[in-house]
């Protein structure tokens, strides 16, 4: 018969090493999740920008004006501008003004801007508001719209008495630049009133 007064030397050292392989797993997963929280919050931090920019595209492109059946939709649109008549995406704006002539386009200094003036559905009397001019975003080398026909393909340009089913907006950034985006799609309003 044996004597069970206590573990051997062997128990003792698979023990051992079996608490070493959990606590190595556990540092492992612990440094693990602390680099993927690292890394989200500095991708988040990078991407603060692509959500007021999306959401102003965005409006600029589902408010856009379908036209009626008299008068055809005020759109058009080629690789790297679009101009339509829509409504301000910011609405509450201190000149009241809801309806406006939009340009979307990349300026000289590398920033994606909307210009934009009041739309007046009339003949003008007096000479026409100065354009303003809303930056959206800096440090861009160009961006590419592409427009979704009827056939069920993208285009890259869009002069057509109806509006694109969607807009594709795909912002490229100066060389060097890290950022990288998803593409903006949103879809037009194509019911006539």
């Amino acid at each position: 018969m044996r004597d069970a007064r206590g573990f051997t030397l062997l128990e003792l050292i698979v023990v051992l090493t079996v608490v070493a392989f959990i606590l190595v797993g556990l540092a492992q997963g612990l440094h693990f999740g602390l680099l993927t929280w690292a890394t989200e919050v500095k991708l988040s931090g990078r991407n603060d920008e692509l959500n007021p920019l999306d959401s102003a595209v965005r409006h600029l492109i589902e408010g856009a004006d379908p036209g009626t059946d008299v008068d055809p939709a005020p759109f058009a649109g080629n690789r790297s501008q679009l101009h339509c008549l829509t409504a301000l995406p910011n609405a509450a704006s201190a000149s009241g003004v809801r309806r406006i002539e939009a340009t979307l386009l990349v300026d000289a200094s590398h920033r994606l801007v909307l210009r934009w003036q009041p739309y007046v559905h009339a003949r003008r009397l007096r000479p026409a508001p100065a354009i303003s001019e809303s930056e959206l975003l800096r440090g861009v080398s160009d961006i590419e719209l592409a427009f979704w026909a009827p056939g069920g393909s993208w285009v890259s340009s869009w002069r057509s008495p109806n509006l694109p089913t969607l807009v594709r907006l795909r912002v490229r950034f100066l060389p060097g630049d890290v950022r990288r985006w998803p593409d903006i799609i949103a879809a037009t309003r194509l019911d006539r009133p």
